[in-house]
């Protein structure tokens, strides 16, 4: 009789490979966040992690890369390979009819993934300035988010409620501003606000701005 060869099964391995990405990815995260990028070696990520250097390099090709793995890693809050549009919270705004809960919602979920990723972001932001690979990765951070702002602008806009003769455009600015890290920083790392108290003015600002003062 001939031997049926079973099919190679490489779900194990994928399923492998992608829990030491995610602990490459949490221990640069940690180093990053302590030690700040260039203090930190792909070495001493290694190290953390568990895996070779070389692994990393491989996986990743540079640190700079690295850093938004990390990025996209914190605001996720996972390694699900599930975009942000498609994720509940996205469903929630898209499924809530009215265009002033629809921003409260949007707020709240972004102060929870500020609350994750402010610290990462301001690496990457500071960290350009004194090393040039990193410049690249922090205009993607700041293109990724005008992106993201200009398709939840075009759903607020769809809902006809917001101001009169309001474009797209400035909508998409005004939220591309008020969610910017430095808010974040200033009030909350800086001042010591709550997270709610921020969440709160950033609710009141961006619906003003949008919506105009509520009768």
């Amino acid at each position: 009789m001939t031997e049926v060869k079973r099919p190679y099964d490489a779900t194990g391995r994928r399923e492998r490979a992608r829990h030491r990405r995610r602990d490459v990815v949490i221990a640069a995260r940690d180093l990053f966040e302590t030690d700040g990028f260039q203090a930190t070696t792909i070495s001493a990520v290694a190290k953390r992690a568990g895996v070779s250097a070389e692994s990393i390099y491989k996986g990743f090709g540079t640190k700079a890369v690295l850093a938004k793995a990390v990025f996209d890693f914190v605001i996720a809050g996972d390694d699900e390979p599930v975009p942000m549009a498609e994720r509940p919270e996205s469903h929630a705004i898209q499924a809530e009819p009215d265009v002033r809960r629809k921003i409260a919602l949007y707020v709240d979920g972004l102060v929870v993934r500020q609350q994750r990723s402010a610290r990462v972001q301001i690496v990457i932001r500071d960290g350009r300035l004194s090393d040039e690979t990193l410049r690249v990765t922090w205009q993607t951070l700041m293109d990724e988010r005008l992106t993201g702002m200009t398709m939840l602008g075009r759903h607020l806009l769809e809902t006809g409620d917001l101001r009169d003769g309001i474009t797209l455009e400035e909508v998409a600015d005004v939220l591309w501003t008020y969610i910017s890290v430095e808010l974040y920083e200033l009030l909350v790392l800086v001042r010591g606000w709550s997270p709610e108290r921020y969440a709160g003015l950033l609710k009141s600002a961006v619906i003003d701005a949008l919506c105009g003062p509520s009768v």
